[in-house]
C-alpha cells in the first residue's frame, strides 16, 4: 500500500513539474509588453473617451478597450504618443479597463 502511494505521489509531482515547464514558455509568448497606460476616462458631449499613452518609445502598441456586454473596440498607438480615443456614446456602460494586446 505504501509503495503504491509513494509511486502515485511521485507521478503527480513529476506531472506537475512537467506542466509548469511546458506552460511557462507559452505564457511568456502570449505576454505582450505593457506599453499602453490609461491616463483618464471622460465624457465630451454624448461621447465616451479614454486618454491613452504609449509608454514605449521604440514601438507601436496595440490595445483593446473592455466594455461590459458590448464589442470591445481596439486600436494602435504610435510610439510615445498620447491620444484621446472615442469608444462609444454615453448610452453604453463606461469601459472597465484597457488591455494591452499583441499587434
Amino acid at each position: 500500500m505504501r509503495k503504491i502511494m509513494s509511486i502515485t505521489l511521485a507521478a503527480v509531482a513529476c506531472s506537475a513539474s512537467l506542466t509548469l515547464a511546458i506552460s511557462s514558455p507559452a505564457a511568456a509568448a502570449d505576454h505582450s509588453p505593457q506599453c499602453v497606460k490609461v491616463r483618464k476616462y471622460f465624457n465630451k458631449g454624448q461621447q465616451r473617451y479614454v486618454r491613452l499613452s504609449n509608454l514605449c518609445t521604440q514601438r507601436v502598441s496595440c490595445y483593446k478597450i473592455v466594455i461590459p456586454h458590448h464589442k470591445d473596440p481596439s486600436g494602435r498607438l504610435p510610439k510615445g504618443a498620447t491620444q484621446d480615443v472615442r469608444y462609444g456614446t454615453t448610452g453604453i456602460p463606461r469601459a472597465l479597463y484597457v488591455k494591452n494586446v499583441s499587434c
